[in-house]
Formats: C-alpha cells, sequence, structure tokens
C-alpha cells in the first residue's frame, strides 16, 4: 500500500513543480488593450486562419495580424498590443477577450483531479494486491 501512495505523493508534487504550463494554462500577455478595426478578416474553415488589423499605437496608425476568424471587414474590436512591439512593421496582436480571466480558477481544479486520479488508481492498485477474497463491501 505504500508504494501506490507514494508514487500518487510524487506524481502530485512533480506536477506541482511543474507549474501551470502542464495544463495548458499559459501566462498572461502584457501589454496595452487597444481598439482595432479589422481591414482583412479571415475564414474560419482554414487551419491557421489569421485576420489583418489597423490600430493606433504611439499616436501611429498600425497593422497587425490576429490569430483568429469570424470577423466582418471593418468591424471593431479590443485587441491586446504587446510591450515589446517593434516601432516599425506588422505587430501580431491578440484579442483581449480571449486573455480576460484565463487564470480563474482552472489550474487548482487540474491539481484536485490529478490528486483524485492518483488516489483512484492508488485503491485501485490496493484492492487487486488484497485479493478477491477480502472484497467483501463490493459483493
Amino acid at each position: 500500500m505504500g508504494i501506490p501512495a507514494a508514487v500518487g505523493v510524487l506524481v502530485v508534487v512533480l506536477a506541482w513543480l511543474a507549474g501551470p504550463g502542464l495544463f495548458g494554462i499559459g501566462p498572461d500577455v502584457v501589454g496595452a488593450p487597444v481598439q482595432a478595426q479589422v481591414t482583412k478578416p479571415a475564414d474560419c474553415s482554414s487551419g491557421a486562419a489569421a485576420e489583418t488589423v489597423r490600430f493606433q499605437l504611439g499616436g501611429k496608425e498600425r497593422e497587425g495580424t490576429l490569430n483568429g476568424c469570424g470577423h466582418g471587414k471593418d468591424e471593431h474590436l479590443q485587441v491586446i498590443v504587446p510591450d515589446d512591439a517593434a516601432a516599425e512593421g506588422t505587430v501580431a496582436v491578440t484579442a483581449s477577450e480571449s486573455t480576460t480571466g484565463s487564470h480563474d480558477a482552472r489550474a487548482p481544479i487540474a491539481l484536485a483531479l490529478l490528486v483524485f486520479a492518483c488516489f483512484c488508481g492508488g485503491m485501485y492498485a490496493y484492492l487487486v494486491v488484497r485479493g478477491p477474497g477480502r472484497l467483501a463491501l463490493l459483493s
């Protein structure tokens, strides 16, 4: 019984040390929210859809690529321009609604589910090791 418990604890500790990236939760996008206008919309049927947007940054009109689809031409939306954006050229921007609230309770819930899965696996291993003669509760 000690080995499954130790393996479960080891898995949980390693998952905790790996951080939120293990559960597919990335860091916040650091940047300034600005209003943008879609100049070249993209169809959602293609796999790597990217739209072209126009926005004002530092008093100059800039152009950016938005990794998304489904917006209409001349539609206004809010995008996040990274702080380290180049002074010239096209800037890769993200939709602001895709980053809002992205670090809610997903990481703790994912870790709790991992703990529960480790517990269930350990209990299954314990019941298998005990053998079928002692499973009076299940019969």
